[in-house]
C-alpha cells in the first residue's frame, strides 16, 4: 500500500530520537549530548528524501521534529524530577505524542484520509494562538511569580486528566476505525456504519470527550490558571457547535437508528446534547 511507508518512516522517525535520549539519559550523558545525538536524527529524515517520496521526507520531517520535542520533554523529566519543570517536561513530552499518535492511527484505520493534515499541526488559527497563549503564560508566570508553578497537586490532576484523555481518544479512534474522520463526513461512504459499541455505548462522541479533557489537562499540567479557564471555555464552545454540526448529517445518514442511539447515550460533555430533532 501507498501509505505504508508513510506510516513506517512516521513511527520510526518520532521513537528514533525518543529511545536514543532515554538511552543517553540512563547512561549519564549530559544534556548536551542528549541534543547532539537526538538532532542528528535529522540526517536519518534527510537520508529519507534521497529514498522516497518528497512526501514522505515532510513526514519523516515532521515526526522527527516532534520526536526531538519528546525526547527534549523526557530530559527535564528526568533532569527536574520533583521541580516544576518536570511537569513542563511531561507537557512538551505529551504535545508531540498527541500529534504523531493522529497521524499513525489514521494510517492504520484510515489511510485513504491519510494526509499531512493527520498531525493536525495545522488544526486552524485558533489552535495555534492557544499553544501561544500557554507558552506566554508559563513563561511569564514562572518569571514573574514562580511560586505558581509550585502547586504540584494541580499539575498530578493535569497529567491524570492528559493520560485518560489520550487513551479514551485513541480507544475511540481504534473502535470507529475506517468510520472515524478528523473531518465532518457530509457524504455517507458505502463502508460507513453506526458505531455503538465499546466506548461508544458510553458516549456518543468519546473522541471528542478525550481531547477535551485532555486539552484542560495540559493547562492543569503547567499551572496555568488563566489558559485553564480558557481552554476549557474554548474547546467547550467548539465541541458544541461541531457536534451540533456533526449529528445534523448522522441522523441524516441513519435516520430513526441515531435518533434511538441518541435517546439512550448522551453525548459525553457537560451541558452538550448535540442536536435535537424537533417534533
Amino acid at each position: 500500500a501507498d501509505w505504508l511507508p508513510e506510516l513506517w518512516v512516521s513511527i520510526g522517525l518520532y521513537f528514533l530520537p525518543v529511545i536514543v535520549a532515554c538511552l543517553l539519559l540512563l547512561s549519564g550523558q549530559s544534556g548536551l549530548g542528549v541534543l547532539l545525538f537526538t538532532s542528528s536524527s535529522l540526517l536519518v529524515a534527510i537520508g529519507v528524501k534521497i529514498v522516497c517520496h518528497p512526501r514522505c521526507f515532510l513526514v519523516s520531517a515532521i515526526a522527527c521534529g516532534l520526536g526531538i520535542a519528546s525526547s527534549a520533554g523526557i530530559y527535564l523529566m528526568r533532569t527536574y524530577s520533583g521541580d516544576a519543570l518536570f511537569y513542563f517536561g511531561a507537557y512538551a513530552t505529551a504535545l508531540p505524542f498527541f500529534h504523531v499518535s493522529e497521524y499513525v492511527t489514521t494510517a492504520l484505520w484510515n489511510p485513504h484520509r491519510l494526509s499531512l493534515d493527520s498531525f493536525i499541526l495545522n488544526h486552524s488559527r485558533e489552535y495555534h494562538i492557544a499553544a501561544i497563549a500557554s507558552w506566554t503564560e508559563y513563561g511569564l508566570e514562572s518569571w514573574l511569580f514562580p511560586q505558581m508553578k509550585l502547586f504540584s497537586i494541580f499539575s498530578r490532576v493535569g497529567l491524570a486528566l492528559v493520560v485518560c484523555g489520550q487513551l479514551l481518544r485513541q480507544v475511540a479512534m481504534f473502535t470507529a476505525r475506517s468510520n472515524f474522520s478528523h473531518l465532518i463526513s457530509y457524504e455517507k461512504e458505502e463502508e460507513h456504519e453506526l458505531v455503538t459499541w465499546g466506548v461508544y455505548a458510553l458516549s456518543r462522541h468519546p473522541s471528542y470527550v478525550g481531547w477535551f479533557y485532555w486539552s484542560i489537562g495540559t493547562q492543569l499540567l503547567l499551572c496555568n490558571p488563566l489558559c485553564t479557564l480558557a481552554y476549557g471555555a474554548a474547546s467547550w464552545a467548539f465541541f458544541h457547535e461541531r457536534i451540533e454540526d456533526e449529528e445534523l448529517t448522522l441522523l441524516h445518514f441513519f435516520g430513526k437508528s441515531y435518533e434511538e442511539y441518541q435517546r439512550h447515550v448522551g453525548t459525553g460533555l457537560p451541558f452538550i446534547y448535540g442536536y435535537q430533532v424537533k417534533k
